[in-house]
Order: structure tokens, then sequence, then C-alpha cells
């Protein structure tokens, strides 16, 4: 422990912060969680989805949550979706997804793009823009 008062100031605030953090909700209103149960039905739509597999452990994954949400207010004709890859690992299995985060957009059930890696906001943008015309 640091002597520094200042430091431990900090520390302290750093603290309260991630507890915060820790009691949010995990999914953000408009970002659908999906399941064995609505997966196959929401990805059938006319309209395009990207899906962002993820996990709870994932730092990447955590990293690009914010991005992809803020993303989702800004193209209304793509539908955002999440898959958490360890309570859905038969749909992770399905689509091949062996590297989190991946970001899979669908149209109507079919995969017609794929993106791997905390891609931030330059590539959520690019690849909406591509399939929301």
């Amino acid at each position: 422990m640091s002597d520094d008062p200042e430091i431990e100031k900090i520390k302290q605030k750093k603290l309260e912060e991630m507890i915060r953090q820790q009691n949010q909700p995990k999914i953000e209103p408009g970002i659908i969680d999906l399941n064995g149960s609505n997966f196959d039905q929401t990805i059938s739509a006319e309209n395009p989805t990207l899906v962002d597999f993820w996990a709870e452990w994932c730092g990447p994954c955590k990293s690009m949550h914010p991005i992809f949400e803020s993303m989702s207010k800004k193209f209304p004709k793509v539908k955002f979706a999440r898959v958490n890859v360890d309570s859905n690992q038969n749909i992770a299995m399905k689509y091949a997804v062996q590297s989190i985060p991946t970001f899979i957009m669908f149209k109507s059930g079919q995969i017609i793009d794929k993106m791997m890696g905390a891609v931030g906001a330059p590539g959520i943008n690019m690849i909406c823009k591509k399939h929301s015309n």
C-alpha cells in the first residue's frame, strides 16, 4: 500500500467506479440478448442484424460494449443483438465463432458479413453503413 494520500484517493475512486459499473444492467435498451429460443427468429428478419458474440471474461468484448451500444442508435435500420458464448455455446459452434469478440451481420437468416476482434467504432460503422442502405 502507498503512503501517498493522493494515490489512495485515486485508488478508492477507481474502486467505486468499478463497483458501480458491475451493478449496471448488462444489456442496454435496443440491444437484444439472444439465446437458443430467440436467435433464429431474430436473425431471420429482412433487415440486417449485427450480432456481437462475446463473453463476460473477455476484456476486448467489454471495451466494445459501449461502442456497440452507441452505434445501435446511429443505425436504426440495423438490429443490434448479443450472444454470450459461454451460455450459448451451441450457437457459437454453429457459426464457427472461435475468437471473441466476433461480429456477424445476418440478413434473412444468412451471414452476409463477419468481423473479428475489437474493431472499434470505425469497424462497426463500416459494416453497418455497408449493409443498411
